[in-house]
């Protein structure tokens, strides 16, 4: 088994993006999900159960979007944290987002 410490990226995608109506000026968007980890009472200001686990999801090129996403345990915050089309959704009035290949992110 893999022993990664808790800042090593466990899944990483890379797209590009670009403002509306500036196709030409495509950057590149990496989307980072860091290793889930357990939750302390130094790591967050809320109650929480033992076994209760986090995970930071950074989106290099977007920073506005960065976030972390808590769960019961570890395995649910991995599976809330990967679920990151809700959050480039969010932005498709803003930009448009494409597969490294020129593809449309999104189907239209």
């Amino acid at each position: 088994m893999n022993n990664m410490s808790d800042n090593e990226s466990f899944a990483v995608r890379e797209i590009l993006f670009c403002r509306k109506g500036a196709p030409e000026s495509h950057k590149k968007l990496v989307i980072r999900i860091r290793s889930p980890y357990l939750v302390d009472e130094n790591s967050v200001n809320f109650r929480f159960d033992e076994g209760t686990a986090g995970c930071a999801v950074e989106f290099e090129g977007l920073s506005e979007l960065n976030h972390e996403v808590f769960g019961v345990d570890k395995l649910h915050a991995l599976a809330l944290a990967v679920d990151v089309d809700p959050y480039i959704k969010s932005l498709t009035e803003k930009y448009d987002f494409y597969w490294l290949d020129g593809a449309p992110y999104f189907e239209e």
